[in-house]
């Protein structure tokens, strides 16, 4: 079996987001990096695939050379070869056109890929390469089991849980699930010094268009003051929550 694992790089949650150009384009200084964690769940079950199973594991993304220290994280933590499409990310359908041109050249037969990433949590990308491959799809993937070209999964619906029967080749969107975080590995000093052995193909993207246009950010109104009410006096609570913060 030979598994494609979709890797976004990503801003670490920790980071303090800015932005420039009259709030027009996204500050990376000083902004640590990282493996989108939807996608790291899913490189992990990716290793899982090879050690039991022996598959094959490649990991893509699309972005520029800043993107490789998290390129070779996934390397580190056990993925044979990896792929970076060197594009500017401009948005989801941009994204998934190049994925799709990176899975037809390389004939893999499961494509595991985040069901969102942190950062914009558009949510869009495995569906639009499903449907650009004409691949079987599973969203909100939370486990998968893979015998032959049958495969077995499950995903989070609203108020439960959804067993599948499908087959390969397939799309899934992962999540939480996959794996727990206690499962997510470490590069240890032996991966890290295997992964500068390993390739790392730079690929020219194809001719794509990007469906939309980012014209503005903006950042989260600061919270204001608190106000603390004394437990007695019920009639204040009900006349702040009414006709100041307006949520009854």
């Amino acid at each position: 079996m030979k598994i494609l694992v979709c890797i976004s790089n990503v801003p670490d949650t920790t980071s303090k987001i800015n932005f420039t150009d009259g709030n027009t384009k996204f500050d990376t200084n000083g902004v640590q990096f990282v493996i989108n964690p939807n996608d790291e769940f899913g490189l992990t079950r990716a290793m899982w695939f090879k050690e039991k199973q022996g598959a094959t594991v490649h990991v893509a993304s699309v972005g520029g050379s800043s993107a490789e220290p998290t390129i070779r994280k996934a390397l580190a933590i056990g993925a044979d070869e990896a792929i970076r499409v060197d594009a500017e990310p401009t948005d989801g359908y941009f994204v998934a056109q190049q994925l799709a041109a990176v899975v037809k050249n390389g004939g893999y037969d499961l494509i595991i890929a985040g069901r969102e990433s942190i950062d914009y949590n558009g949510g869009m990308v495995p569906g639009m390469l499903a449907t650009l491959l004409d691949m079987n799809f599973v969203n909100t993937c939370i486990n998968i089991e893979v015998d032959g070209n049958n495969v077995k999964a499950m995903r989070e619906i609203d108020g439960g849980k959804e067993k599948i029967e499908t087959t390969l080749p397939l799309v899934i969107g992962g999540q939480k699930g996959l794996v727990e975080e206690s499962d997510l590995r470490i590069p240890n000093m032996r991966g890290i010094m295997m992964a500068r052995k390993k390739a790392l193909n730079v690929v020219a993207p194809i001719d794509a268009i990007a469906a939309t246009t980012d014209i503005k950010f903006e950042q989260p109104a600061p919270k204001g003051a608190v106000k603390l009410v004394d437990a007695d006096n019920v009639g204040e609570l009900v006349n702040l929550l009414h006709n100041e913060a307006k949520v009854i």
